[in-house]
């Protein structure tokens, strides 16, 4: 019997990520949908053919025949609709950043835990061809011991409205919950844990504006740099922006990862998902492409030559989909998702009280 799975949240992230996603699955298939916008529900539901739909997702979780739901929502609402959704027995995938809080990401584990089913952050990024490499070559010892991790996520928004994420009370933090977790996430699959960090936010639009020009009150920041030190003794450098001049080209503005190790050094960009940058001790770096066992996760039916710039996002799903079939955990899980909620939180706290924090129960893993 197919897998079957409901959308909560039908958004843009669901229609294209998740819903072909889902569609390459083996034995999976999307049932029911559910978003409070009647709109985007309407258009899900044109685009899947579902036309088991909902206003409503606690009743979706009471009457629906599912076994796994997916939650694409403001972040505010991920930690109720999560713990419901385990404690009726469903398996989980839930988008990043996992909660508004370390509190509320703990409820979320906890409750999965606790129900026995499969949970899931959705950390897209990590399925990129070229970060699996990368990831590969850094565990591998390739590189031998890392000594310097740094990342970059720099975009031109401008002063384009950004809905529910300009808005502290839905979304929790700005730039730091929005793509600075991603690098996070990055940084715990290439290096580990976390000692120690110190950050900075910055705001430079109080307001932003919509389509039809006018303005929404924003409160949440717009940049965010931080320092870190590993609990391996390794540093890391981050830097997380939505204003910067210069990087409007959506998938190909600056995303970029590297990792300096004794023995040599590999960096990932996005803009290039199928190559990697490598060099050896005492060389320069040189392009080196992505093998092909790399190009896609292991029994993704997904062909990994066609569509490079998203293709990846499929293998997202497959991903929940195949952990469920197999009854193992979920890579990521809601603990690497509390994990950078943890770190997320020591950044913002940092910011605020001008600070060093300590990480020192995350950085016993």
């Amino acid at each position: 019997m197919p897998i079957r799975v409901a959308l909560i949240g039908t958004g843009n992230i669901s229609v294209a990520n998740h819903i072909p996603g889902i569609g390459l699955c083996r034995d999976a298939q999307v049932v029911a949908l559910s978003d409070p916008n009647p709109s985007a529900l309407a258009e899900a539901s044109s685009v899947t053919g579902v036309t088991r739909t909902y206003a409503d997702p606690f009743a979706l979780l009471k009457d629906a025949p599912v076994d796994a739901v997916i939650v694409a929502t403001p972040n505010r609402f991920h930690r109720d609709l999560v713990v419901a959704a385990a404690d009726s027995g469903r398996h989980v995938l839930c988008e990043k950043p996992l909660a508004m809080s370390v509190a509320e990401a703990q409820e979320m584990v906890l409750a999965a835990e606790r129900a026995g089913v499969r949970h899931m952050t959705a950390f897209t990024y990590r399925f990129v061809p070229a970060m699996q490499y990368m990831h590969h070559l850094v565990t591998s010892g390739a590189i031998g011991t890392p000594w310097h991790f740094r990342a970059q996520r720099f975009q031109d928004w401008d002063r384009r409205a950004i809905g529910w994420r300009q808005r502290l009370s839905e979304a929790g933090s700005g730039e730091v919950g929005d793509m600075l977790s991603h690098r996070l996430d990055f940084a715990h699959f290439l290096v580990g844990p976390m000692r120690r960090v110190t950050a900075l936010t910055s705001q430079i639009w109080p307001t932003r504006v919509d389509e039809a020009g006018v303005e929404h009150v924003s409160d949440t920041e717009d940049w965010v740099g931080c320092l870190a030190e590993f609990a391996s003794g390794a540093t890391g450098v981050f830097e997380s922006v939505k204003t910067a001049t210069g990087y409007a080209g959506g998938a190909t503005s600056r995303d970029f990862c590297e990792v300096n190790g004794s023995d040599g050094a590999v960096i990932y960009e996005l803009s290039h998902p199928l190559r990697v940058l490598r060099a050896g001790k005492g060389g320069n770096y040189a392009e080196e492409a992505v093998p092909a066992e790399f190009r896609k996760i292991a029994g993704s039916p997904r062909n990994s030559e066609a569509d490079a710039w998203q293709g990846f996002r499929y293998d997202q799903d497959f991903e929940f989909i195949e952990a469920i079939h197999l009854h193992r955990a979920c890579r990521p899980s809601f603990i690497d998702g509390l994990r950078v909620q943890e770190v997320m939180a020591a950044i913002q706290a940092s910011a605020v009280e001008h600070r060093t924090v300590g990480l020192e129960a995350h950085a016993r893993g």
